[in-house]
């Protein structure tokens, strides 16, 4: 991967738990009971761990030492985030179906990251796979338990999938070649 090619993939990661970050922060004080409300703002501090080291990796690449300038200075067009991130939290199960479709994503691509040629970013990877394996089981129990609940809740997660499927397509496209 050519050196600007890694910069903006490093970027795509680090914008793209950013904003998750952000927008499930949004719960905080929020969330259905105490206990979720703490687990999912602890994904959220999780996910921000996760950006800053994506963002200080490519400050490093870039040859800046403040990673904050990537992360808070940039205009918003020139974020790299996954379209799939910046949707509104709507409900508890529309935030729920986001953060399991991302987390499953990102477990997924972390087990090829840790195993690849970047050794940075294969260090990122490897130590963020455990917090991600938690998120995913966390996010699959809630899916599954709003899914087989009420008729309510259910009909909830079918409106959720019929709103995020289609940011999902994304995830699976190289992001060096998308046109941000």
């Amino acid at each position: 991967m050519m050196n600007s090619q890694l910069i903006d993939y490093t970027l795509h990661l680090a914008d793209t738990t950013l904003i998750l970050s952000q927008r499930n922060s949004e719960w905080c004080g929020h969330g259905p009971v105490l206990e979720q409300d703490i687990a999912i703002t602890n994904i959220s501090l999780d996910l921000l761990g996760q950006s800053r080291n994506f963002y200080q990796y490519a400050a490093q690449l870039i040859g800046d030492s403040d990673e904050n300038k990537l992360a808070y200075l940039r205009k918003e067009r020139e974020f790299k985030n996954l379209l799939l991130v910046e949707q509104a939290n709507g409900d508890w199960g529309q935030t729920i179906l986001r953060q399991y479709l991302f987390s499953q994503f990102q477990y997924l691509l972390f087990e090829q990251l840790q195993n690849g040629n970047d050794e940075q970013l294969a260090a990122i990877a490897a130590k963020s796979i455990k917090e991600t394996a938690y998120h995913v089981r966390w996010s699959s129990e809630w899916v599954i338990r709003l899914g087989d609940g009420t008729e309510e809740s259910r009909n909830r997660m079918i409106n959720a999938v019929d709103e995020l499927w289609r940011y999902t397509g994304e995830m699976f496209l190289p992001a060096v070649m998308k046109l941000w």
